[in-house]
Parts: C-alpha cells; structure tokens; sequence
C-alpha cells in the first residue's frame, strides 16, 4: 500500500462526495488541499475576501440544498469568515466550513496566525470538528459534510492543522468514510389530527418556510393548495414552494410585506407553520389571535413552541408530512366540501391584499425625482419577469423595498441576508447564483452603504466572467439608520451615517465592467437593458430618495 498525505485524503474524500466547486481565498494552511485539487473535477472559486467565499458557499447551499464547501487559511483567513458564518447559521443554509490552522505541535509557541479557532466558531455552527488524527481526515471530511444536511441543514465547522494534513500515512490505514442513509420522519398519528384541524377550521392559513424548500415540498404543498383552497403565505426560503401567481397563494409571510398576512394572522382560526421558525419575522407572534389554534412542523424539536405555545407540534419532513396529509384528504372524499368552507375566508383575503396593495401603488408607480425607491424596485421586478430569473436583495431600507414588491414565480431564485440581516451579502450572492445558473439572467438590488462591504467582488464577477448586473439604490448613506434616527432622535447623526455621492458606475467601469448612471425613473428600464446586453458585470447607479423611511426603518426607530 503506498502513503498518502492527509491533504490527499481530504481532496479525495471531497471528489468521493461530489463537490464540484469549493470558495476560497488561499493561504499557506490550506495550500496542502489545494496542491491535491489541481487538475481534479473540484473546480476552485477564488474570492478577494473569505467572507465573500462564505457567502458563495452559502447562496449554493441555498440554491442547490446540498452542502456549499469553503475552504479558508488560518488566522485572520478564518475570523474574516465569521459573520458570513453568522448569517448561514440563522439561514439554516448547509455550509462546511473547512480551515487549516498551526501545526499541532507548535500551539501555544507564537506560531503565525495562531488563535484558538473551534471554541471562536462553535456558537455559529452546528458541530465544530478538530482533526487531529492524519489517519482520520477523510472519516471527518465526510461526518462534517453529511451533518450540514442532517436534520436542519446548517453550517459545520472543520479545522484540519497543517501537520496533519502534511504527514504522510499508510493508505491502508486510512479510516473509510461512513455511509449514512437519509431519512424522512413524519408522525402518522399527528399528520391524522392536522388533518382534522384542518377540517375543523373555517379560517386556516398555511405559512411554508425553509422546511418546505429543502425538504422539496413544492409539488405536495401546490397539490394541497388546489386540492381544499386552503390560502398559502410563504417566507424566506419557502417563498416560491408554490408561486406567488399562484390562486391560492398569498405571497409573502412577511408583516412588512403589502398584502394579506398582518389581516389573516390576527384573523385566522388555525395557523399551520410548516418549517417555519416564530421569529421577529412574525413579530413573535403576538398579532396571532389569543383563540387561534396553532399547528408547528419542523424537522427540529427545538423550534417547536418556540415564542408562541402550540396547540400541535409535529416533528417531521415537511414533504413527507405534505404527502401524507394529501393522502388523507384524498381518502376522506371531502376536499371539495372543504375548499367551498374556507371560500369566503379566501375571499376576504383577496380583497385585503388588493387594498393593501392599492396604497402601495402610487409609490411603486412614482414619477418623482429623486426616485422612489418602491419605484426602482418594481422597474427591476417588471425587467426580471422570467421564471427563471433570480433576484438578489442586500441592504437595510434595499432589502425591504425588494422584498415588499418581488413577485417570486420559482422557489430558489430569490435570495436576501435572512433572519441574521447581515450586509454586503449581494454581490457573493449574485456571483454565486449566476455561476450556478449561467443561462438564468441575475439581478442584484443593493444599497449604497451595503455595496461598500464586497465591493471587489465586482473584480472577482470580471476575472471569472460573471456577468451579473447590480442595481445601487443610492440614497447617499446608510438610509435605514439615518431615518430610524430621524424617528427616535428628531435628527440624523451625519458622522455615521451619511456617506455622500458615490460613482460606483465608474469604479466598475475601471475594473472592466459595465457602468450605467440613472437619475429619472423612465430611464431605468433601458439601463436595465443595455446593462444585460452588454455581456460583462454591470453596475447602474440609481440616485434614490434619502428622504423616504421605509417600514423597516420604522421598526428599528421601536427597538
């Protein structure tokens, strides 16, 4: 048997494992992996910046629901990663997170980038690993990249010290990686007492979430929805599961959201949750009606209750849950009886979220200059009518006014920070979408502030031929602080959060890019057009209103 490395082991268990792509920014520790990667399926994708890598890494464990893999050198290469880390933790987004670090026996001596990096990062991951052992490299490349999609995905840490990866150790020896059989629970009994609720009830409402995206729900959910006309309202990465054009469908979940959902949860008699965790997204819960019932499904026990008591709680797949419950209903002959019970509920809804959506008109249709914002993003929303186009949201006030108004026609082609509500996510986002879907057409919407954080990223989308376009909505600073402080304080504090115009257009340009400068709504959509025509990474610069306080901003003057 010949000797291999533990470099080589981990190259090899990650090729076994079918990872096409790994982020990275390199570094002397993981320079070993790298050297056993060259020439390999595994295509590297260099960033300018590690957090960039993880959100990369991030976007394509969202997208894809497989594990993203990023791979960063030790020290500063390692903390430079920990708020992208943050952000896919409380995205639930199925990271592995592989670091070199100082030689096993050199800890403790003043090594170069010597820290104590797995107690750093355990809070923000799943399992933190350390491998100490060159002869088990590979069992611990495959453990940590089959527990990101165990259960509720997440990130998961690795730390692989550059003497193990360098000493060399009979293959033979070498310990196999396991082999794990996925699995799907539901609970029969519960999915028969949901079912019953769902008879019961005269005013339901179903809000899908995460759970519904990564366990593939969509088809089951759909099926659902046409099968008893029960309304749908979806949130972060359940929006999609079943398209917003959808008739039974609500679109966003989201209070801030122009629509139905404020109206429906304070209104409805039985709320199902299905992996959807009560979050601030929900304002915890306090608009649910005290004589609701509630229903909660989540592949993780914790979440279950949490903030809000349940009247049922399952713990299950939610695909398979779905399933079950279609058969169900199937069986009991009465689909059509219920779809005519909740008929009127429906109705009221419908003509909720058209007036809600009516209020809202004027700003999305706005002919002001400076621009609306909510007119900026509608222009982007009307441009990015294809079903395969993917938007990208980044930004305080940005990221509200995508949101507010996105009609989302396909899961998995729409992206934001999530519940973290981490900055600078966009452009790591966008490059990492556009790499996934080369034919699918990719537009990031982001503020001027939120631009700053990953800026070279635009040189990364030129170096690797990215061509994505960016939308600044440019209100001159860090809008959502500037107008919470104008709420709370009378005034805005300059120092901090004015910022000032910026060209951004005519940095990306220098960077060999495509820049475009707006300032008057009717010249949004050609931009928007001879951006995409012109083949490479493009920047518009919109100057938007400073003055406009987005709903966002309101809630943040209250904390």
């Amino acid at each position: 048997m010949a000797n291999v490395t533990g470099a080589q082991l981990a190259a090899q268990a990650l090729i076994a494992r079918g990872v096409d792509r790994i982020f990275t920014l390199s570094g002397g520790h993981i320079t070993p992996i790298y050297q056993h990667l060259e020439n390999t399926s595994v295509k590297l994708i260099d960033t300018r910046h590690e957090q960039a890598a993880v959100f990369m890494a991030e976007a394509y464990g969202r997208l894809t629901r497989k594990p993203g893999v990023v791979m960063v050198t030790a020290g500063p290469g390692f903390t430079n990663s920990l708020s992208a880390v943050a952000n896919a933790y409380m995205a639930n987004a199925p990271v592995l997170i592989i670091s070199g670090c100082v030689s096993v026996g050199k800890c403790e001596k003043l090594d170069l980038q010597d820290i104590r990096q797995a107690p750093v990062i355990e809070p923000m991951v799943k399992k933190a690993f350390v491998c100490h052992s060159t002869e088990r490299v590979a069992e611990f490349v495959d453990l940590a990249y089959r527990l990101t999609t165990a259960g509720r995905p997440g990130p998961v840490y690795l730390e692989l010290p550059v003497d193990v990866l360098n000493t060399a150790v009979n293959e033979y020896s070498a310990k196999k990686p396991q082999t794990a059989v996925d699995s799907h629970p539901v609970d029969l009994e519960k999915t028969d007492e949901l079912v019953a609720m769902l008879r019961a009830a005269k005013k339901p409402m179903i809000i899908a979430g995460s759970g519904a995206w990564y366990s593939n729900a969509g088809e089951e959910l759909t099926a659902l929805a046409d099968k008893i006309g029960v309304p749908v309202f979806t949130v972060t990465m359940g929006r999609g599961t079943i398209p917003d054009t959808h008739p039974y469908c609500f679109e966003s979940a989201l209070g801030l959201r122009p629509g139905a959902t404020l109206f429906a949860q304070s209104d409805a008699d039985l709320i199902v949750f299905l992996g959807s965790r009560i979050s601030l997204f929900f304002l915890f819960g306090q608009l649910i009606d005290n004589n609701a019932k509630i229903v909660q499904v989540d592949i993780e026990p914790e979440e279950i209750g949490r903030n809000h008591s349940v009247d049922l709680g399952i713990v299950s797949d939610i695909r398979a849950l779905l399933k079950q419950c279609n058969r169900l209903l199937d069986e009991g002959g009465d689909a059509e009886a219920l779809k005519a019970q909740y008929s009127q509920w429906v109705e009221i809804l419908r003509l909720t979220e058209k007036t809600a959506k009516a209020s809202t008109q004027p700003n999305w249709d706005s002919d002001a200059t400076p621009i609306h914002p909510l007119r900026l993003a509608r222009e982007v929303n009307d441009f990015m009518n294809c079903d395969d186009d993917i938007v990208v949201a980044d930004g305080g006030d940005t990221q509200i006014w995508m949101g507010m108004t996105r009609t989302i026609k396909q899961a998995g082609h729409y992206l934001d920070s999530g519940l973290f509500g981490c900055l600078g996510v966009g452009l790591p986002y966008a490059n990492s979408a556009k790499m996934l879907h080369p034919d699918s057409r990719v537009c990031l919407m982001i503020g001027d502030g939120s631009t700053g954080f990953n800026f070279m990223e635009f040189e990364t989308a030129v170096r690797k031929n990215i061509p994505i376009v960016v939308v600044i909505s440019n209100d001159l600073g860090w809008g959502m602080i500037r107008h919470s402080q104008q709420l709370r304080l009378g005034h805005a504090i300059d120092d901090g959060t004015y910022i000032g115009k910026v060209d951004y257009h005519k940095l990306v340009e220098a960077l060999g890019g495509a820049g475009f400068y707006v300032e008057k709504p009717k010249d949004i959509r050609p931009a928007l057009e001879a951006a995409f025509a012109s083949g490479k990474p493009a920047c518009i610069n919109v100057m938007t209103d400073p003055s406009t306080i987005s709903p966002g901003s309101v809630a943040l003057a209250s904390v």
